[in-house]
């Protein structure tokens, strides 16, 4: 057996910590020697990055996860995907979860933030102001959850009334809001978020400004599951979670800028513009994504107190029965390793 000569042997060292210097940190992490499947549900607009991002860099995979990601039309479907276990996790206005929890009583729980909706309320251009909106027609997703229960508070402020100063019209997801404006002028207003809002202004439609602008703090958009899958797969969500973090923080790299556009341009095919300009939205911590997927309490109890008014007056509810932070807690453990 041959015996390395002192000097190699230092050669030898010196050289595996070169070569460990420049091998990438994600490069280094261990990859989980079992792969699990996670069946994901998000919408098909620009807050989907962060998992189109982790699916192709292998961050998710990294984790020892393959995410099986499907794109839903409406919050209605996506809702009862989640019911009937054809979902394991979804990124949504996590109003939605508060809708299956008291409307449907599922036993949901939020796990993390994700933005603040990032929404605009775009109308045709010969509307002026909100009290144009009298007597026409707003197109929403579904008529009782998320954005459409912001659209009837802006309008109330305004002094509109549902029913009896306009009519709600259900589409589906931003991309059938932004279509169904475009296609029809009776269409006359709706909440959009990225990247239809930026379409929406180079098609000439107008923005009466950022929903967050006219409301407040909102926690819009985070990941929820069903308690019971949480409870059987703990550490499998954490990792989840800790990927999709990473993947947050890949995306609002602005090293990555390029290829993240790319993905935008390849994912929801827009034009070069268009993809540039809603990237810019996105990587802006006041308007696009929560740094972290950060979970904002403040955000979600002004939610919660505007289902509340919206839904006819009562309380709102006490924030903690809908929510379990100690699975992201754990992951931004795990992303600290």
């Amino acid at each position: 057996m041959a015996i390395l000569s002192a000097g190699r042997a230092l050669r030898l060292h010196a050289a595996l910590l070169v070569l460990l210097a420049v091998v990438p940190a994600s490069a280094q992490q261990p990859v989980q020697s079992s792969i699990l499947e996670v069946r994901v549900n998000a919408f098909p607009n620009a807050k989907a990055l962060p998992l189109h991002a982790g699916i192709a860099k292998g961050i998710f995979a990294r984790r020892g996860l393959k995410i099986d990601l499907t794109l839903t039309e409406n919050s209605r479907s996506q809702r009862e995907g989640l019911a009937t276990g054809k979902s394991d996790i979804v990124h949504s206005a996590v109003d939605n979860a508060i809708a299956m929890i008291e409307g449907a009583k599922q036993d949901i729980v939020i796990v993390s933030g994700g933005d603040s909706g990032m929404n605009e309320f775009f109308v045709q251009p010969d509307i002026r102001s909100f009290a144009d909106l009298r007597g026409r027609t707003i197109i929403v997703d579904a008529p009782d959850t998320a954005y459409a229960l912001q659209a009837k508070k802006i309008l109330a402020q305004h002094g509109l009334k549902e029913g009896a100063d306009y009519t709600i019209k259900p589409v589906g997801a931003g991309v059938y809001r932004f279509k169904a404006m475009m296609e029809d002028k009776s269409n006359a207003g709706g909440i959009l978020n990225l990247p239809f809002t930026v379409q929406a202004e180079q098609a000439g439609l107008k923005s009466l400004g950022r929903t967050v602008d006219m409301l407040g703090p909102y926690q819009a958009a985070g990941a929820f599951t069903q308690r019971a899958w949480a409870q059987a797969n703990g550490p499998a969500l954490e990792r989840y979670l800790a990927a999709y973090i990473e993947a947050v923080r890949w995306v609002r790299d602005p090293a990555n800028k390029a290829e993240a556009t790319a993905i935008l341009i390849d994912k929801l095919k827009l034009d070069p513009a268009a993809a540039a300009r809603t990237y810019e939205l996105l990587i802006d911590p006041g308007f696009g994504f929560t740094p972290d997927a950060k979970f904002d309490t403040v955000g979600f109890r002004n939610m919660l107190a505007l289902r509340a008014e919206i839904e006819g007056g009562r309380e709102a509810p006490a924030a903690k029965r809908y929510i379990d932070l100690g699975y992201y807690e754990r992951a931004m453990k795990l992303l600290e390793q």
